[in-house]
């Protein structure tokens, strides 16, 4: 099963999905309403009469077909529809590639453009005229088709005046432009709690705030919570400030894909204190990256507590971090801790400082796996310390680099104390001066002996928070009439987007860089990285044995299973999200082709600003329908589709499904709910 941006790493771990996201659609300005406008006056050619009698006459062409009482995620009934609209050209290819008068699965219905008629005509001709056409209405085109388009108005507040007067507090604000505020100010606080608070795609900009400010204080809490797509920038935050506080408590909370930067921040500051506390906790699949933070600066505190806990695939990137600061006092308590493979890299840290200490305690605790590098770790730094206390208790191995740690530190103290490391190496670090105290490998009883003469063995870990999530993972003979079992957290986070109409999505030139272009994506920011992520995705190799295509409009879809499994074909969904979380009881439960073993074609949503899904065939499956009751009254309360895999002698051994129900690759089949916005094709009953 594919994941989503980082989550393709499945084999060593198994993916976070963060509480339920607040999907907003863009709002058009007034301006932009003034342009849509402009597009009704767009002179469009008139449908040939006898066409258009015929669709008056016959409007039943365009309806959804009844479903039949077997079947299914089919359409119910309903009224006429307009056959120049985006989403009836869908249904007359719907009625042309699949055959046996097969009912449209509602699921893909409601994923297909919301364009009017006119809109569809508009859009359409102007995206023939190429790309550059349609550019200029792409205002409009979001709004219109649903979306996720990027941010083009923000809010500027660039005066250091309100900042002189005193506090200032900013709530509920969204999508600005800090840069120069608070420059030179003396004293007074700036708040800015709730800010951009489940927002699809928030941007804020922090530029040289606070700069040369003499004891100016800072509070971001509750920032961003709830966010899907965070990008936050803070460059030269903060710069030769002298006293003062910065304060980031619950900042990133809930996000999915935050891509936050903090560059020269505090750089070359005196005496300020920095603390960030609850630091992206419960996010998904970001990253943050501190480069040129606190560069000579003079005693300088940054404290991260409880930074990026149970979070998903977070990596961290500390570049030139504290470099040639004098008596920095840096510490990392219970950081990464719970998370689930937490990538951080510590690069030219302290080097050239004078006096410095960082602490590293309860670092990556009970975390999954984990990769962490410290490359020129304090190099040329002199009277320092570095204690690493409880360092590296994951459980699963990670890895840990130690190149060139401590080189040319004059009068310095380094300890590994409760450290443990099974993947690790020491390479050209400082030979005396660093005391591995209680150094424990896996595979020795716990001493004060060099990390080079404990004997590499692999050792089985208890299966840990994030290593299955209950019920993500099941068994065949699970699924049966009467059974209790825990459903995982089956809901999307992604935003709610459409699919852009065939005649639109194909003028698009499906590459990073064209998408950014249009879209007006920065590349640097989280949804540019998401474009370049899911293009990369895509225009990966396939499996073997698998067969792939990425779908940008719900022709393709259609197109790609019929070509999988032929034209008589049905597409599955689970029915809501009903029993995320909990336990439920097993109701009837029906096997898809009589419960024999088919084929099925997958497709999974990727982060796009349109609807792009990764499908790909699925050989030598049994898929099944189940009612899905509540325990106590037995009432229905979903309809789940799970596709049990039958073939797993290509998975990886350490795929979350083995280390979740036991045994390895080909031993077991494997079966799993089909999530939220995911959906299954089968050949028809």
């Amino acid at each position: 099963m594919h994941g989503r941006g980082k989550a393709a790493k499945e084999e060593r771990r198994s993916p976070f999905r963060p509480p339920l996201f607040i999907s907003l659609l863009p709002h058009c300005s007034a301006d932009d309403a003034t342009q849509h406008a402009s597009l009704m006056a767009f002179p469009l050619p008139l449908p040939p009469r006898p066409l258009l009698i015929l669709f008056l006459l016959v409007p039943s062409l365009l309806l959804p077909s009844r479903s039949s009482a077997n079947e299914t995620a089919a359409t119910p009934p309903s009224t006429a529809l307009n056959p120049f609209t985006a989403k009836a050209a869908v249904i007359r290819y719907w009625n042309r590639k699949v055959t046996a008068n097969r009912p449209q699965p509602a699921f893909l219905l409601s994923k297909l453009s919301p364009l009017s008629a006119l809109d569809y005509a508009t859009f359409s001709s102007l995206a023939a005229a190429g790309p550059s056409a349609l550019s200029p209405r792409l205002p409009a085109l979001c709004a219109a088709a649903r979306l996720l388009c990027f941010p083009t108005r923000f809010e500027s507040y660039a005066s250091a005046t309100t900042a002189r007067d005193g506090p200032s507090d900013f709530a509920t604000y969204q999508s600005s432009n800090f840069s120069n505020y608070a420059t030179g100010a003396v004293g007074g606080t700036q708040s800015f709690e709730n800010y951009s608070e489940s927002l699809n795609v928030p941007v804020d900009t922090f530029r040289r705030y606070s700069r040369d400010s003499a004891g100016h204080n800072d509070s971001f809490a509750s920032y961003a919570p709830g966010g899907n797509v965070v990008t936050a920038k803070f460059t030269s935050y903060a710069s030769s400030a002298t006293g003062g506080t910065g304060d980031f408590t619950s900042y990133g909370d809930d996000t999915n894909n935050p891509e936050l930067k903090f560059t020269n921040y505090d750089a070359q500051a005196n005496g300020r204190h920095q603390s960030f506390g609850s630091y992206s906790d419960d996010a998904n699949s970001g990253d943050q990256s501190f480069a040129g933070y606190g560069k000579d600066g003079n005693g300088v505190v940054s404290a991260f507590a409880s930074y990026a806990n149970d979070s998903n695939v977070i990596g961290s990137g500390f570049a030139g971090y504290g470099e040639g600061a004098n008596a920095a006092r840096d510490s990392f308590t219970n950081y990464g801790f719970n998370g689930n493979v937490p990538e951080n890299n510590f690069r030219s840290y302290g080097d050239r400082g004078n006096g410095g200490s960082e602490r590293f305690s309860s670092y990556r605790d009970e975390s999954n796996v984990g990769d962490d590098s410290f490359t020129s770790y304090a190099k040329g730094s002199n009277a320092g310390t570095a204690e690493f206390d409880n360092y590296g208790n994951s459980f699963n191995p990670g890895s840990d680099s130690f190149k060139g740690y401590g080189q040319g530190f004059g009068n310095h103290e380094i300890t590994f104390k409760s450290y443990i490391g099974e993947n690790n190496s020491f390479k050209g670090y400082a030979k005396s001066g660093i005391d591995f105290k209680a150094y424990r490998h896996p595979s020795s009883s716990p001493s004060s002996a060099h990390p080079a003469d404990a004997a590499v063995k692999p050792v089985k870990k208890i299966a840990g928070h994030w290593l299955v999530e209950p019920g993500k993972f099941f068994r065949e003979h699970e699924l049966r009439s009467g059974n209790l079992m825990p459903m995982p957290d089956i809901r999307d986070k992604m935003p709610a987007r459409s699919f852009l109409p065939r005649s639109i999505a194909g003028r698009i030139a499906f590459s990073a860089a064209e998408v950014q272009r249009f879209f007006g994506i920065p590349a640097d920011t989280a949804l540019g990285k998401a474009v370049a992520d899911t293009v990369a995705e895509c225009e990966r190799a396939p499996s073997r044995g698998e067969t792939k295509r990425c779908a940008t409009s719900a022709e393709d879809v259609i197109d790609f299973a019929v070509a999988m499994l032929g034209s008589n074909v049905v597409a599955r969904s689970t029915e809501s999200t009903a029993g995320s979380k909990g336990t439920v009881l097993i109701g009837k439960v029906r096997g898809v082709n009589g419960g024999g073993v088919t084929r099925s074609v997958s497709c999974h949503q990727s982060l796009f600003p349109y609807l792009v899904y990764y499908c790909h065939s699925v050989p030598r499956v049994r898929v099944y329908v189940a009612d899905i009751l509540a325990v106590q009254t037995k009432e229905r309360i979903n309809r789940g589709v799970a596709i049990c895999h039958l073939d797993t002698s290509d998975w990886s051994a350490s795929h979350g499904a083995f280390l979740s129900l036991g045994s390895g690759p080909g031993r077991i089949e494997v079966c799993h709910w089909i999530f939220e916005r995911d959906m299954t094709w089968t050949v028809a009953d």
